[in-house]
């Protein structure tokens, strides 16, 4: 899966340097993110004036303020929109050097149940999990890399938190511990979920395996025989619908609470008129960007749980490489 991409003569070019292309794009975009939190302080404050005193701000001035987002906001879109068409053209060809790696050894592979189907819909999988995985995690680390500092600074304005009560940079602490209990939690409540992914990918190859052969021979697919195959299927996504929905009750319970979060920490603060309201909203907006990153973890378990059963069932693939080596060696 990675030796095939990264380690290979022939896709050098691509790899690292994509790789790399893709680490900056995505803090460049961080950076305007961090830009945008920067002009969001200064909006808010404008706004707090112009409605305390009426005709203290002018109108060019607010225009000017939500012209100077609209630069910031079409950068943005620029960057995200080429960020995200070249990073499918590398993920594209990682599968492409995967793909050719196993069909350079389907002579033995060929022999193994599903191999087909591994080979094109694992590696497809494999492919587009990394895509949308992958570039969630480098940009939670990358924008936690940025945000962290500035919730740090920011922290400084205020004064104390609820059950805490005055503590340094106590907004940072918060937003850690909530996210570690959050992700311990849900991983505690979603156990199962990994086993029950990779049994389903084998009944579901099963299933597809009788249906195949059929096609070229009539005798094969018999009713009961597909009847069983199928209840097998049937019988597992139920089990896996059942414990998807007791984790998605967690899981959502704990994010929409997430959301008030840093109000209630900024509750004593905010009473004691000690920030303005600009200032309150880029402690808000750190707060979250800090806080989701950290929470990476929990958003994405669903994900991660596909990619571990696909990541089981190539690992098995491969070995079967390994071991027709060592065979053919000795």
């Amino acid at each position: 899966m990675f030796q095939s991409f990264f380690l290979s003569r022939q896709c050098l070019f691509w790899a690292w340097p994509g790789a790399s292309l893709i680490f900056i794009g995505t803090w460049y975009q961080v950076q305007i993110d961090v830009a945008i939190n920067e002009w969001f302080g200064g909006f808010y404050d404008v706004v707090q004036k112009a409605l305390g005193t009426p005709g203290a701000v002018t109108l060019e001035e607010f225009f000017g303020f939500l012209l100077s987002f609209a630069k910031l906001g079409g950068v943005y879109v620029l960057v995200a929109v080429l960020l995200g068409f070249f990073t499918k053209h590398w993920v594209f060809r990682w599968r492409t050097a995967m793909n050719h790696y196993y069909m350079a050894h389907w002579p033995i592979l060929r022999q193994i149940e599903g191999s087909s189907q591994r080979v094109q819909e694992d590696t497809k999988r494999f492919s587009t999990i990394m895509e949308s995985l992958g570039s969630t995690m480098i940009d939670s680390l990358m924008t936690l890399v940025a945000f962290l500092p500035i919730l740090w600074t920011l922290s400084k304005k205020v004064s104390e938190v609820p059950i805490l009560g005055q503590v340094d940079h106590a907004l940072v602490y918060v937003a850690v511990l909530f996210a570690l209990l959050g992700t311990v939690a849900l991983a505690f409540v979603g156990i199962k979920l990994p086993g029950l992914e990779f049994n389903n990918q084998k009944v579901e190859a099963a299933y597809r395996k009788e249906l195949v052969h059929a096609e070229d021979d009539h005798l094969r697919a018999a009713e009961p025989v597909v009847k069983h195959l199928f209840e097998q299927v049937r019988k597992n996504y139920f089990r896996l619908f059942f414990h998807y929905m007791y984790f998605d009750v967690a899981k959502f319970s704990y994010l929409q609470f997430g959301v008030l979060v840093p109000y209630l920490a900024l509750g004593p603060t905010v009473v004691a008129g000690a920030i303005t309201l600009g200032v309150m909203q880029q402690i808000v907006r750190a707060f979250g960007r800090v806080e989701m990153s950290f929470q990476f973890l929990v958003r994405s378990w669903a994900t991660i749980v596909e990619l571990i059963s696909v990541y089981k069932r190539l690992r098995a693939f491969e070995a079967e490489i390994g071991l027709a080596a060592k065979t053919k060696a000795a």
